[in-house]
């Protein structure tokens, strides 16, 4: 599934993904760039392929709004500080988030779909504020754009998707 959620931080978009696993967090993300990639811009003629869009000067403060803007994977979960090294950058959420918002280290696809729905909600509380709260939802564990987290989800003890979510663009 692959859905831009609607948040919006002063021209940044946020953006959520449920995909199959693929042995790794990273086959993953390359699979689901490849995917995203033909579905945004697969007719385009001016990219060819991913290498022709990240070439591309003009998307450099504009991004795609989308996960192609997130190109490498980080393995602490310790929360992004503002180096440049920083953006574009995918980490996992860090295990007591996981405990919070599912309920355990092992949350299911239906759990991360859930969690999202209620961080979309009307009724959910939104504020930035809300940071390091009990209220603050699944999206509001994005600490810095240009950037996401990845959660990898179970069925039956084993690994089966990967929820990916963030914000970028400008």
């Amino acid at each position: 599934m692959i859905a831009d959620d609607g948040r919006r931080a002063m021209g940044a978009t946020g953006w959520d993904y449920v995909t199959s696993y693929r042995g790794s967090v990273e086959a993953t993300l390359e699979a689901l760039h490849e995917q995203v990639f033909q579905e945004l811009y697969g007719d385009d003629e001016q990219y060819g392929d991913r290498a022709a869009l990240y070439a591309d000067e003009s998307l450099e403060d504009s991004g795609t709004h989308s996960m192609l803007d997130v190109r490498r994977i980080v393995d602490t979960p310790a929360g992004p500080g503002r180096g440049d090294w920083e953006y574009c950058t995918l980490r996992p959420l860090r295990p007591e988030r996981l405990l919070h918002h599912f309920g355990t280290a092992e949350p299911t696809p239906q759990q991360f779909e859930d969690a999202l729905a209620r961080a979309k909600a009307p009724s959910s509380p939104r504020s930035r504020r809300s940071r390091g709260t009990e209220a603050m939802t699944l999206t509001d564990e994005q600490e810095l754009r240009w950037t996401g987290h990845s959660v990898l989800l179970h069925s039956n003890g084993e690994p089966t998707h990967v929820g990916f979510f963030g914000i970028s663009g400008d």
